[in-house]
């Protein structure tokens, strides 16, 4: 399968947020570099996926505050990320919450770099 480094990046970013296995810093040394539109998906599908109704959405959410509290810049290029087609073509035929991180990161990276 291809793109399987940048999955796994991906994934780790994305559990390492969620179950508070990185740092803030070490998210964001992964992040800033990222596609805006990879970092928009993460950021989305964290916020998404973590609902209130989700029983780890405080300490879920609290991390990602922190996160985009602490390193702006982050908000902002996903921002930049959220007009792409490929958003368009994600958020119109899925939704984040019913796919697991594994499945949603597939998903995605093959999208984007295919």
């Amino acid at each position: 399968m291809e793109f399987e480094a940048e999955k796994l990046e991906a994934l780790t970013i994305l559990l390492g947020i969620v179950n508070g296995t990185m740092t803030t810093q070490e998210c964001f040394e992964l992040l800033d570099p990222a596609d805006p539109v990879l970092v928009y998906f993460i950021l989305k599908y964290i916020k998404k996926h973590y609902h209130r109704d989700h029983d780890d959405y405080d300490i879920v959410r609290a991390r990602l505050r922190e996160l985009k509290n602490t390193y702006r810049s982050l908000t902002r290029k996903a921002k930049t990320g959220e007009e792409d087609a490929v958003v368009e073509w994600f958020e119109g035929s899925h939704r984040y919450d019913e796919l697991a991180p594994e499945v949603f990161v597939d998903l995605i990276v093959d999208k984007l770099e295919g």
